[in-house]
């Protein structure tokens, strides 16, 4: 395995900031064009030449801004070998960035031993940046203007609680959707904002539980320092906290444990 050198954590929140907003140039270039390039995946999802065009953009500024680092991204798989990883999704919510919803962005992480630790989530439809990295708190930019630090919500109470839950058929999928039908009916309100949009309301404030199943590492890694530093937890369904399991649950932290408990 080969060695990185030691960079500051601020410098790499700043490298991933740069990219955020190069991936916001290229993509909002591409959405609802006319021409755009659409293909179907092996695992039946599609790819658009925004994430393919944005994937290269952030490996070529990695491979001369953190050249000892290695990138893991949605599109083009894993390159190098490194105790310091770059987790990529060009272009989360990659549907709705096909048919016009304005609910998708670009989320890119550092992760360090295994640990991320910087996390940028931007989606420029929605005028939106959120940002955290460990020790640093957790940031949202709205419309380019001043960035101010977002905090979770300080509900403990199930039945005051929202909780989105994303989409119905993979908790159906992983034998979880009775499950998820009895918590519903233990919380306040239900919704599905999806995709990324969930994780940041998380930690914004706005609702108190979020989860899914079917998710990769590049699905994850970007969420967890903002909702982590926003105050949150994060961890598998099973209570894991792991990159490399198909399910995440957040959730403001007073509330984690006890979705958990419903949820096994």
């Amino acid at each position: 395995m080969s060695d990185s050198p030691a960079y500051a954590i601020a410098d790499d929140l700043a490298v991933a900031l740069t990219l955020a907003a190069e991936a916001d140039l290229i993509a909002m270039d591409r959405y609802r064009s006319q021409d755009l390039g659409i293909q179907l995946k092996a695992d039946k999802s599609i790819v658009t030449d925004a994430d393919t065009r944005v994937e290269r953009m952030i490996r070529d500024h990695l491979a001369e801004a953190r050249p000892h680092d290695a990138v893991l991204g949605e599109e083009f798989g894993d390159d190098g070998d490194s105790r310091r990883r770059w987790i990529v999704d060009p272009i989360d919510g990659t549907s709705n960035f096909a048919r016009g919803v304005p609910i998708w962005g670009a989320l890119i992480a550092l992760v360090v031993d295994g640990a991320p630790v910087v996390g940028v989530v931007s989606a420029p439809a929605l005028g939106r940046r959120w940002w955290g990295a460990t020790g640093h708190g957790a940031w949202l930019q709205q419309d380019g203007g001043t960035a101010h630090r977002i905090r979770v919500s300080a509900v403990d109470r199930l039945e005051e609680a929202t909780l989105s839950y994303n989409n119905l058929q993979t908790w159906d999928q992983y034998g979880y959707l009775d499950r998820l039908v009895a918590l519903s009916r233990a919380v306040g309100r239900t919704r599905a904002f999806g995709d990324l949009w969930s994780y940041m309301l998380l930690a914004e404030g706005a609702i108190d539980i979020a989860g899914e199943f079917d998710v990769k590492p590049w699905d994850i890694a970007a969420l967890v320092p903002i909702v982590t530093e926003a105050g949150g937890r994060v961890s598998t369904v099973r209570g894991i906290d792991a990159l490399d399991e198909l399910s995440v649950l957040a959730t403001n932290g007073p509330l984690h444990d006890e979705v958990l408990a419903r949820l096994a």
